[in-house]
């Protein structure tokens, strides 16, 4: 399944929304490299399992199912998570981009290309809006938990220089 939107970031339409700059916005995504705990519900840990140039090797627990995945990255343009095909997970590539149209106009523009289970996909299509829906909620929190990070001193946006 291939899917993708747009999340706008700062919206001047939005009273009392704190707007995020470019640098505060790639810490928050280099913050769900290195612990992807808040941004994905039922995640109980995540292992860095290797770190070099702009790719980070991660395990991702939740509860008894175990998923291996790499996090590649362009420094404040873009991230990928891509997952492994496995016989109980269909595999499937993110890539979060940050877009910027004008001064801090920021929206982030999620592109999905996921499998569906071995042998499923037949089976599984008639959720795959139910998926879209899902995943739009999902992104649209990551903005949300990128601006609760900021606003309350847990992301730092210096510390995204840690990754360049």
């Amino acid at each position: 399944m291939q899917f993708e939107h747009l999340v706008a970031v700062n919206d001047a339409n939005v009273p009392h929304a704190e707007f995020l700059t470019r640098a505060q916005l790639w810490a928050g995504l280099m913050y769900r490299v290195d612990d992807a705990r808040p941004f994905l519900p039922g995640l109980d840990g995540c292992q860095i399992l290797s770190r070099r140039d702009s790719v980070v090797e991660r395990r991702l627990n939740f509860g008894a199912v175990t998923i291996d995945d790499r996090a590649s990255f362009a420094i404040n343009h873009w991230v990928r998570f891509e997952t492994a095909t496995t016989p109980t997970h269909g595999g499937g590539l993110l890539t979060i981009r940050i877009e910027e149209r004008e001064p801090m106009c920021l929206f982030l523009r999620f592109t999905y290309n996921t499998m569906f289970a071995r042998g499923a996909e037949a089976e599984d299509a008639p959720y795959a809006e139910f998926l879209r829906q899902a995943y739009m909620a999902a992104d649209i929190d990551t903005v949300r938990v990128i601006r609760t990070l900021v606003t309350t001193g847990v992301i730092d946006p210096a510390a995204s220089e840690v990754h360049q």
